[in-house]
């Protein structure tokens, strides 16, 4: 299962390898701390439009849950998250086994009681 996941991932990185490539990319910042600055205020950003798609105002009569709307938001995301991993050299694999350890942690923690 692991294999279709690294292959998943692995084109998921192609293609924002090669969107990457046709961007004008004059105004991103030339320094690496500077693009993963620029790219978590992106991915704040994207995640409050993906909230706004929910009905998080109590005060407010509610509306229908729009998950097309929701889905392209969580992507939008994953596209500014894929890039920060490229920015910070982590590959698919590496994201798998630093994931898998982070995970562990977590499961730790809530054995624990976290």
């Amino acid at each position: 299962m692991s294999e279709k996941i690294e292959d998943r991932l692995e084109a998921i990185f192609k293609l924002q390898k090669g969107l990457s490539e046709m961007m004008k990319l004059d105004r991103y910042p030339k320094d690496s701390e500077g693009r993963i600055s620029a790219l978590c205020t992106a991915i704040m950003h994207e995640a409050v439009e993906l909230q706004r798609t929910t009905n998080w105002k109590w005060w407010k009569t509610p509306i229908p849950f729009d998950v097309s709307e929701a889905r392209e938001e969580l992507i939008d995301i994953w596209h500014f998250v894929i890039q920060a991993s490229i920015e910070l050299k982590l590959t698919p694999d590496d994201i798998l086994e630093e994931y898998k350890k982070k995970n562990e942690i977590n499961r730790e923690r809530q054995r624990i009681g976290y």
